[in-house]
């Protein structure tokens, strides 16, 4: 009897398929119209017992007003700092991304975009906090679809 493959929810689910970490999805109904993806994130997981700051965001940002794009991961009620941003680039400068240039860079859609799985590698920083708690949520690639994940899964340069 032959094993059957199982189809991922995403290219970010995918991307821990294949690399064999372990994860949940936490699903949640999306409301059409809902323009704050991270803010309705904490609001309609707020019953599970996470605290909003382990719910992460995943920006877009233009590097030195030019065409490169990086990735950076943030908590939800956090606010990035583009000069930090760059900093932990090695880059004098930080924008936030044109959201067309992030949906044809990552391939997913805003308020959907998850730090895994993108079209596009990029260069990526993830805020120092990711690594305090046990696991954290970002987007798994699609609005209304969050994962959980180990800390250990995360590497890079910590930036706020």
């Amino acid at each position: 009897m032959g094993s059957k493959a199982v189809k991922a929810a995403t290219p970010a689910v995918a991307a821990l398929i294949a690399g064999g970490a372990e994860y949940e999805l936490l699903p949640y109904e999306h409301r059409a119209g809902e323009h704050a993806f991270g803010d309705e994130a904490v609001r309609a997981l707020a019953g599970s017992g996470l605290a909003p700051e382990q719910i992460f965001k995943t920006l877009l940002i233009s590097l030195d007003r030019g065409s490169d794009l990086a990735v950076a991961v943030i908590p939800v009620p956090a606010t990035l700092s583009l000069k930090a941003a760059a900093a932990a680039l090695g880059r004098a400068k930080a924008t936030m991304a044109d959201p067309a240039a992030a949906e044809r860079s990552s391939g997913y859609v805003v308020g959907g975009i998850s730090p895994l799985g993108q079209r596009k590698q990029l260069p990526t920083v993830i805020d120092a906090s990711a690594l305090t708690w046990e696991r954290i949520l970002c987007s798994a690639g699609k609005r209304g679809l969050q994962m959980a994940l180990a800390r250990t899964i995360w590497s890079g340069s910590p930036a706020r």
